[in-house]
């Protein structure tokens, strides 16, 4: 029995193999490419069928409120329970029903049989949160996965930098998706936009759910959180949590994190567009350079062994150039738009090394306090859905009280709620999210062995 228990703790150090990595990495594929969608392209939706941008804001901020109190809830659950796996599937089939009703006609109004600003506001805002309940769902037990798989610091990183390579396959795969429907697009015919966006919906909801399938078969339900549930552990309590520094700082820099790449998601089309007179396709093309290169940078994280202080520095590196991005589109003219693609490669490298340290923060957070670990993501995601519901809501309602455009000398930089939103605004919350970083003391779960061999080689 010793012996036997003493290879189980060696199994659960060893590196994880590329086929438990790779799988593990494609089961947020629905959920990342229902969320490009629906930062890059919700508000410019909504506006384009006619809603005002306050009415836009109230659709954005429903489901952003919904996402964040199923977060709690499911966290709380998960770790009561468990069954990591079943409420991974249970909230992907919910995604999968109801996103295509956020991007298709007003189902209340078609069983009503008339349409009004309020009816549409209500129907496009019930289905939101309906998505949101189910995204929330996905997203949580998928994270909290990351600490009951493996005890080793370095695979736990090497995991949430997979998932964040695959976001970016999703994030790559929508944009060439929408670069096709935009580009062959001539109609601005409100039946004609629904249908548009409906059909980039129907695509991405095919393309997630072939990978939610790949990683339901193929990854198994972590054997730590069934093992904690066998023994009698006590439950991680709130207040324990509550009580640590460290958590306020990990919670505070991955909130941060999050606000700097959705705000600048979410009004980058209308910066191209709007800011710096690019073509239609241009809002497609531009954020899908920021996904090449964060694809790129992710896959590169993988190949690190992780301590405390490497996450940091990469982190503040990643910050530093978020700074210098948001710097260039708070004053690039719109006679320069063409530099919006040098700037996107930066944004891209920068969002990358953001997103993994940030989330590899969480693991190191965590630690060895299983019983708690889905506590932790659901209340980080909480805060992280409310922050930048409440963000958004106040910037979209605000656009439509800045100046038009249309008379900006194209040589000189005309300044907008969008271009704050897109440039001063992230590059606030990133310089924040560096000076919190710098003055955290992460602490590493010891390592057995280091991390043996490349995991996507």
């Amino acid at each position: 029995m010793v012996g036997s228990s003493s290879e189980d703790d060696e199994s659960l150090t060893k590196p994880l193999g590329r086929c438990s990595v790779v799988f593990y990495g494609v089961g947020h594929m629905l959920n990342d490419i229902t969320s490009a969608c629906w930062f890059t392209y919700l508000l410019v939706f909504l506006t384009d069928i006619g809603l005002s941008p306050r009415k836009a804001a109230i659709v954005m901020l429903s489901g952003q409120v919904a996402d964040g109190l199923t977060v709690v809830f499911a966290g709380e659950l998960i770790d009561r329970f468990g069954h990591f796996k079943r409420w991974h599937a249970a909230g992907s089939l919910l995604v999968a029903v109801s996103f295509s009703s956020v991007f298709g006609g007003c189902l209340p109004c078609k069983i009503f049989g008339f349409s009004s600003p309020l009816l549409e506001t209500i129907g496009y805002s019930l289905f939101a949160a309906i998505f949101n309940i189910g995204w929330a769902a996905t997203q949580v037990s998928h994270m909290s996965m990351v600490n009951c798989i493996t005890m080793n610091s370095t695979s736990r990183v090497v995991l949430a930098s997979c998932r964040n390579a695959f976001t970016m396959v999703a994030n790559l795969s929508l944009y060439g998706v929408a670069f096709i429907a935009f580009n062959y697009s001539t109609s601005g015919k409100i039946a004609d936009v629904e249908n548009e966006y409906r059909w980039i919906a129907y695509i991405s909801i095919f393309i997630g759910c072939c990978f939610v399938g790949m990683f339901l078969l193929g990854t198994k339900e972590p054997r730590l959180k069934q093992e904690a549930h066998a023994s009698g552990y006590v439950r991680v309590s709130w207040s324990y949590w509550f009580k640590k520094i460290i958590y306020h700082q990990v919670a505070l820099v991955y909130v941060l994190t999050r606000l700097v790449t959705n705000v600048s998601q979410s009004f980058l089309a209308f910066y191209v567009i709007n800011d710096l007179k690019m073509s239609h396709s241009a809002k497609a093309l531009v954020p899908a350079i920021i996904y090449i290169w964060s694809f790129i940078v992710s896959i590169m994280l993988q190949e690190l062994n992780w301590t405390s202080q490497r996450i940091k520095a990469f982190y503040s590196a990643g910050g530093l150039l978020w700074i210098f991005s948001g710097i260039g589109i708070l004053l690039l003219p719109s006679s320069m738009n063409s530099t919006m693609y040098i700037l996107s490669i930066v944004i891209g490298v920068a969002n990358a090394l953001m997103m993994v340290t940030g989330t590899g923060m969480q693991s190191f957070l965590v630690g060895e306090d299983l019983d708690g670990c889905a506590f932790v993501y659901g209340s980080l995601s909480f805060m992280d859905k409310m922050s930048c519901g409440l963000a958004l809501f106040i910037l979209e309602s605000y656009q439509k009280t800045t100046p038009a455009l249309g008379k900006c000398n194209p040589a000189h930089t005309c300044f907008s709620l969008t271009r704050y939103a897109v440039g001063l605004v992230p590059a606030m919350c990133a310089l924040l999210g560096v000076i919190v970083t710098c003055s955290m003391k992460l602490h590493t779960v010891p390592l057995r062995k280091p991390l043996a061999e490349p995991l996507l080689a």
